[in-house]
């Protein structure tokens, strides 16, 4: 068996800053609404034609491939967590893929949405571990924008949601740096509470959409409610945050530096609150770039590294909790 740690880590957001003040004037909203509710300042949108799933993920991954000093031609296999990928199939992993000019390496796509980045490097330890594979490009990356509906009647979501990539490269370990143990858990009971129904076998296929041509069709747009997704997240983040540390033999006191989802800045607030944790203890970056789904937790991880907010042989935790319901963590010894 072989330990895994993440060796180098990258992320890219569009240049397009979309700020409240830029939304309310799309919809019945304020600055102070958004805020009070999600935290969010501002958000990226990609400019269309310019920017995609999968070409953002790839800005991210070249930034993650330098950094762990290793060349493209050293990655073994590819997974990408996405829920907006550039086509309905294939998916992007086989794109990055091309674009990486890698060879003929497996990618995987993960659809656990804002779980997706830790189920994917759950998948990348597990292959290292096993001896399978040597360099792993994990990448999550979100095109959000495009898929929101900018009006009143969409506020509820669309104010939350933005664009962008983050990448990381899981490789094998030689040093005590290591990716300690990682936790998936799910509750599809709970799966229309977060949900888009269409196109698919649970709402509406794209004929049947525009052979309607029904104007108040929601059945494509996201649906979310708010506070029951709220209730079940704050209990689940502190469930799967427990689990890892008692999988461990660690404690709270243990952890240098928390990276929870970006979903609510109001979530994070309440387990940071609950786990007694200091700010410099918890990253947040979800008044810049609101809810970037899958990406939003190697953002978040890559930004605190870079401010130097993690060092070798910090604990870093990362939790995170999305649509499905879907939920997971990972400990990691920097």
């Amino acid at each position: 068996m072989y330990n895994s740690k993440i060796a180098g880590l990258g992320f890219y957001v569009p240049e397009n800053i979309v700020t409240n003040a830029d939304l309310s004037k799309l919809m019945d909203t304020s600055n102070e609404w958004i805020i009070e509710r999600t935290g969010i300042e501002e958000r990226r949108h990609i400019v269309r034609g310019q920017d995609t799933t999968t070409s953002m993920g790839v800005k991210a991954a070249k930034i993650a491939i330098e950094r762990a000093n290793i060349s493209k031609d050293d990655i073994d296999f590819i997974v990408f967590a996405t829920l907006s990928p550039d086509y309905y199939f294939p998916g992007p992993g086989v794109l990055v893929q091309k674009e990486l000019g890698l060879k003929t390496v497996g990618a995987l796509d993960v659809r656990n949405q804002c779980s997706g980045f830790v189920y994917a490097l759950s998948v990348a330890d597990q292959f290292i571990k096993t001896g399978m594979y040597k360099n792993i490009l994990v990448i999550g990356s979100e095109v959000h924008s495009t898929g929101l509906d900018m009006t009143t009647r969409g506020r509820g979501v669309s104010v939350i949601f933005g664009d962008g990539a983050g990448a990381a490269v899981v490789s094998r370990s030689t040093d005590d740096s290591k990716i300690l143990s990682t936790h998936l858990h799910s509750e599809g009971q709970h799966a229309e509470e977060l949900i888009v129904k269409a196109p698919g076998m649970g709402g509406r296929w794209v004929s049947d959409i525009v052979a309607d041509n029904d104007p108040n069709d929601e059945s494509y747009m996201p649906y979310m409610n708010g506070q029951f997704v709220f209730k079940n997240a704050v209990v689940r983040f502190a469930e799967v945050i427990n689990e890892g540390l008692e999988a461990n033999q660690l404690k709270v006191s243990d952890i240098n530096m928390l990276i929870p989802h970006q979903a609510n800045l109001r979530i994070s607030q309440f387990i940071q609150q609950k786990f007694g944790l200091a700010d410099s203890q918890v990253f947040n970056n979800i008044q810049r770039y609101g809810n970037t789904t899958a990406a939003s937790v190697p953002i978040a991880l890559t930004e605190a590294w870079e401010a130097g907010k993690i060092q070798k042989g910090d604990l870093v935790v990362l939790a995170a909790f999305g649509s499905g319901f879907t939920w997971a963590s990972a400990i990691i010894r920097w």
